[in-house]
């Protein structure tokens, strides 16, 4: 196999491979980057077994063939290499040479077949959504996936299709997020399936105009874009029954300015307890005073902010952690927020939103120390 190609190109698909490649793994293989060039094009491939990513770059080809290329060394002499084009030949006992206009960089490659094969997804389900439309939905939803392993089924956001649009749901359990476009087309398609994080948080840094090619199938969901391809493991488990933890009948009402709120949470925050993070909300028909007392270390803090509050006073508390990343979410310059009680989940809202959409944040209080 040789062939020669810009570095930038080769650089840029390296980049997007290296989401693919697993810090530790049992298998060697998967340390590689597949090249398999052909008359009709040049791709490079990457997988850690859940995800796989695979970019085409444009070549000039002198000869096909197909190697795996340890990935990390590939893209550490690529980085470190100037503007230049760059020559890649393998001979037919894996030596590879990487040739450019000043040097010549020497490795051994390992066969092409021991690198794993794209899974079969047939019978899959095509559905085309705007990538800025997917990218909103990944935004507004990945933040609250939960990071327990121990818990498979909340380790990706819920996508669940109907003729009515799509609603996508995440929640490790302390935070909820819920969200539904009203103005997306499923082509016929209705159903649920969980997306891991991972796969979502690489969309996420590609898509942000044109068109994105979606194939749902039974295990697996694939993502075209323009000439790359990403494809990951749907989570196979039952998502919880979300609806039923969404509070129906919070009275209390506060209205308040999204930018005050959340300056006044971060600052207060600095002087909280590490372990807890603990922070109050003291509200009242006017004000909201933001306090945090740490006795371990004897620091306590407080700031008081204009909101206009609806229903009886309250003083709930949270972990700021979570109340920062939930008020931050919020779109707008305002945050509507409906409470109970001081130990049930309040809802977190924007003050308006367009038509096709619908988005609501459930965030659990936390004990306060006394």
């Amino acid at each position: 196999m040789k062939f020669s190609t810009s570095k930038t190109e080769l650089q840029q698909a390296l980049q997007k491979l290296s989401k693919a490649t697993p810090t530790r793994s049992t298998l060697p293989i998967l340390g590689c980057v597949l090249l398999e060039a052909s008359e009709e094009k040049t791709t490079l491939r990457a997988t850690d077994l859940e995800i796989t990513i695979q970019v085409e770059i444009p070549v000039s080809l002198e000869q096909a063939g197909a190697t795996a290329l340890p990935l990390k060394t590939l893209l550490d002499i690529t980085n470190e290499l100037p503007e230049t084009r760059v020559t890649l030949s393998v001979d037919d006992k894996d030596r590879v040479a990487i040739t450019t206009d000043t040097g010549e960089y020497d490795l051994m490659a390992k066969p092409a077949d021991e690198f794993p094969a794209i899974p079969d997804t047939p019978g899959s389900q095509p559905i085309d959504v705007s990538g800025e439309m997917l990218k909103n939905i990944i935004d507004a939803t990945s933040f609250a996936v939960s990071r327990d392993e121990l818990k498979p089924s909340l380790t990706g956001v819920l996508f669940r299709f109907g003729n009515h649009g799509i609603t996508a749901v995440s929640t490790d359990g302390h935070r909820l997020v819920k969200y539904t476009r009203k103005d997306f087309n499923s082509n016929g398609f209705s159903g649920d399936m969980i997306v891991p994080r991972k796969f979502l948080a690489f969309m996420s840094t590609q898509v942000s105009s044109g068109n994105v090619a979606l194939l749902i199938g039974e295990n697996h969901l694939t993502a075209k874009v323009d000439n790359d391809m990403v494809l990951t493991r749907i989570i196979d488990e039952r998502f919880p029954d979300y609806e039923s933890v969404i509070p129906k009948e919070n009275e209390k009402t506060m209205q308040a300015d999204k930018g005050m709120l959340l300056g006044a949470i971060r600052r207060v925050s600095i002087f909280s307890n590490k372990s807890t993070h603990q922070v109050a909300l003291n509200l009242d028909a006017t004000s909201c005073r933001v306090t945090t007392e740490d006795p371990e270390k004897s620091s306590k803090a407080q700031e008081k902010i204009p909101v206009e509050f609806d229903g009886d006073s309250l003083t709930i508390g949270y972990n700021a952690e979570y109340l920062k990343d939930v008020v931050s979410h919020v779109s707008g310059d305002k945050v509507i927020a409906e409470f109970s009680t001081s130990i049930s989940a309040a809802l977190f809202s924007p003050e308006t939103t367009e038509d096709h959409i619908d988005s609501l944040m459930l965030l659990m209080p936390i004990r306060l120390n006394d």
